[in-house]
This record gives structure tokens, C-alpha cells and sequence, in this order.
């Protein structure tokens, strides 16, 4: 492998969800689903949600990805809480159809808006 095929290697992998499990805001509304979790490849760490907000019938779909720091699970429930205010998440990263290229200068991005310690995406 080269020193650019190295560089460009994604560290990350992303495990989507064949169930849907439900998100919501701290004060208990509705928020989406958890689409799919980005895994890191070497340590096995989830670093990210990528969480699915909107649409109907499948159409119209925004998606966020969002440190996994900030999300709580709740086993009673059976769902996962998102600990921040729905309207700093729906003003945060996303994308409607193409996923961006999620590298570190992205990731940092993503951690930058939410005002969370980075992830070093380094694959090591």
C-alpha cells in the first residue's frame, strides 16, 4: 500500500441499524431513529450516531452525525436520548442524500459544533 492509499483509508465503519430504534430529546418528544452507529475499525469504539430525522415514507430524510458521547441509553424504554437541545442538533452537520467523505478533518467538524473532544480517526 502506498503512502496515499494509507491516507485515504476511512477509519471508520458504518453499522446500520436493520431495526429501528427510536430517539429522543431530553424533555421526552420524538425525535427520529438511530440510522447507523460509525464503528472505529481498530479499536472497535463507536465514535458516532448517525442519526435519521424527518421524512415520510422514506423520503425527505436528513441525517446527523453526532458524537456518541452525547446520546444516554434508556433500557427501560428501549431507546436512546439525545442529551443536547433539538434545535442545536437540527442546526448541526448533515446531509440529505450523499454522505460526506467522514475523515478527520470532518469528524473534527462535527466535534467542533457540538463543542466535544475530537476522535483520532488515526487507523493504528
Amino acid at each position: 500500500m502506498t503512502s496515499n492509499e494509507t491516507q485515504t483509508t476511512l477509519a471508520l465503519i458504518e453499522a446500520a441499524l436493520s431495526a429501528t430504534v427510536r430517539l429522543e430529546s431530553r424533555d421526552g418528544d420524538k425525535i427520529g431513529t438511530v440510522h447507523a452507529f460509525l464503528v472505529h475499525k481498530v479499536s472497535g469504539r463507536t465514535t458516532h450516531a448517525v442519526l435519521s430525522l424527518g421524512g415520510f415514507l422514506g423520503m425527505g430524510k436528513s441525517y446527523y452525525p453526532l458524537p456518541f458521547s452525547l446520546l444516554q441509553f434508556d433500557s427501560v424504554r428501549d431507546l436512546y436520548v439525545v442529551t443536547i437541545d433539538r434545535r442545536m442538533l437540527e442546526g448541526g452537520p448533515s446531509w440529505a442524500n450523499n454522505a460526506p467523505h467522514f475523515d478527520q478533518a470532518y469528524a473534527d467538524r462535527v466535534a467542533s459544533y457540538y463543542g466535544v473532544g475530537g476522535e483520532d480517526l488515526t487507523l493504528r
